[in-house]
């Protein structure tokens, strides 16, 4: 799911996810040639290890503003090549694109839930671990899945959480729970992730209902009650939903984490709830689609940008939740009070009750149909 987020030039925001649970080790690299970037000279690391490639371009399918301008230059650098980047806002959209058999993707960033499916429909190619030793990068809480048990398809990108978040300073009554959020007096306040499922799921989850139910019966009442919720939305955006929050023209909603700490580092009053029917947890990843052009180059760019002297640079721009434990330990040695700024959050640095008491949606198969369905009907009403 994503994370539409404009690049921060200050730091700030380390995501470690100490509860999502982190502890690999570290990756080296020496760093020798330089590029600058607004803040400074940034010194890009050598590839460790250097793969083989004799490709001359790189074509990404990712979601809205979720890389690093380092990584794309500092790759580009490294190994001569072109990166080409097309972007989504939706998990919809991007599998829309990739299922109707467009092959001209070296790598694309499916959410857990649509992985199982776009592995039934061969959407996207078994990966080859040996050339992967990123692997090794990562806290092994973000790898052997539900959705992908071996890691045999995907690895991790960053991961994250959808809750409330709230202005403190322009909300009486603060919300608890998402069955709050359908209360009168926050009518026209709310700013929402244009996401089905999430906002969907949220509404099972006020009805004591699986946020995975394929239920018909179910998701019919949960479409009742999300209409009468309709009204209370100001906004639904996927694209940066911390705008209308920063502006003031949103005071509350569901967002995920990633806006919800640039919002809150922009409005000091902003804060994250973790309601109490439990939060939506989710992770985004790398897969290459089947017939990607270029995959060693596709190879080439998941060990080269898990690095750990390049990766924390996606912790200082897109504070989610982070997978890679070598980037994490980097950063606490060399970036410590972006590092400290993460550990002092509880957005970045999520609760373990609240990791405990979260849902992960999952595919539904052929109920994606309803939830479609539900979704259209209620935002066209």
């Amino acid at each position: 799911m994503k994370r539409s987020l404009t690049l921060r030039l200050v730091t700030f925001g380390l995501l470690v996810a100490s509860l999502l649970v982190l502890a690999a080790c570290g990756a080296g690299g020496a760093a020798e040639s330089d590029t600058a970037d607004a803040t400074g000279e940034f010194t890009c690391p050598e590839p460790d290890p250097r793969v083989e490639v004799t490709s001359s371009e790189l074509n990404l399918f990712v979601w809205t503003e979720y890389i690093p301008t380092e990584m794309i230059d500092c790759f580009e650098q490294a190994y001569d090549i072109k990166v080409n980047t097309n972007e989504f806002s939706s998990n919809e959209e991007m599998y829309a694109k990739l299922s109707a058999g467009n092959t001209s993707y070296d790598l694309a960033q499916p959410t857990d839930q649509l992985v199982s499916l776009m592995v039934r429909q061969n959407v996207i190619e078994k990966l080859d671990a040996s050339k992967l030793p990123v692997l090794a990068n990562f806290s092994p809480s973000f790898l052997n899945q539900p959705f992908d048990p071996n890691n045999d398809y995907t690895i991790p990108y960053q991961g994250g959480m959808d809750a409330i978040v709230v202005n403190g300073a322009a909300v009486e009554s603060t919300p608890a729970a998402f069955a709050d959020l359908w209360k009168d007096e926050y009518a026209g306040r709310l700013v929402m992730v244009d996401d089905a499922r999430t906002i969907i799921g949220a509404t099972l989850l006020t009805l004591g209902y699986d946020i995975n139910t394929t239920d018909e019966a179910q998701l019919e009442e949960a479409k009742a009650s999300l209409a009468t919720l309709v009204s209370n939305v100001k906004i639904f955006d996927s694209d940066s939903p911390k705008t209308a929050l920063i502006a003031g023209d949103a005071d509350l909603g569901i967002v995920w984490t990633g806006e919800a700490r640039l919002a809150k580092d922009e409005v000091e009053t902003i804060e994250f709830i973790y309601p109490s029917e439990g939060a939506v947890i989710w992770q985004d990843n790398w897969a290459i689609p089947t017939g990607a052009p270029h995959p060693d180059a596709a190879y080439a760019w998941l060990n080269y940008i898990n690095q750990p002297e390049l990766f924390w640079t996606t912790m200082r721009d897109f504070p989610y939740i982070n997978p890679n434990q070598a980037s994490l330990d980097y950063a606490q040695g060399n970036q410590p009070e972006l590092y400290a700024k993460y550990m002092e959050s509880n957005i970045t640095n999520v609760p373990a009750d609240a990791i405990a008491a979260a849902h992960r949606i999952e595919d539904v198969g052929e109920a994606t149909v309803l939830y479609d369905r539900i979704w259209t009907e209620v935002k066209g009403q």
